[in-house]
């Protein structure tokens, strides 16, 4: 029949979700219904590096920690793409070492650009 084709192939996928699924949901109803259950304040506090909070939770933070956080994963990404370039280094050739070279400018005036707008001062 024409509508009644079902692919075996995707059998083994559908057991596999099933049996995940399960367990995932298992796991957290264990979790559940064994756990121990002693609130109390100290355990109920808030904890941040073992040290008391004090003041208000939602302070406001300045804009240039966000400036200074995206220009830290901004250059430590481009930085990865060093690694793979550097283990195949005598393999590839002067055509890839130009391209490298070019990458590495490009991220040197990013710097100087950042440097100059004074992006890295924290005042």
């Amino acid at each position: 029949m024409p509508g009644t084709y079902l692919p075996s192939e995707y059998l083994p996928i559908l057991i596999f979700l099933v049996i995940s699924i399960a367990f995932g949901l298992g796991a957290l109803l264990i979790g559940v219904i064994f756990r121990l259950r002693r609130p109390y304040k100290e355990k109920l506090m808030p904890y941040e590096s073992g040290i008391d909070p004090v003041g208000e939770p939602r302070v406001r933070f300045s804009i240039r920690f966000y400036v200074i956080a995206m220009l830290f994963v901004v250059f430590d990404v481009e930085a990865i793409f060093l690694y793979p370039w550097a283990v195949v280094f005598d393999k590839i050739g002067l055509y890839a070492f130009v391209e490298m070279m070019i990458f590495i400018g490009m991220l040197l005036i990013g710097y100087i650009y950042a440097w100059r707008k004074e992006a890295f001062k924290w005042e």
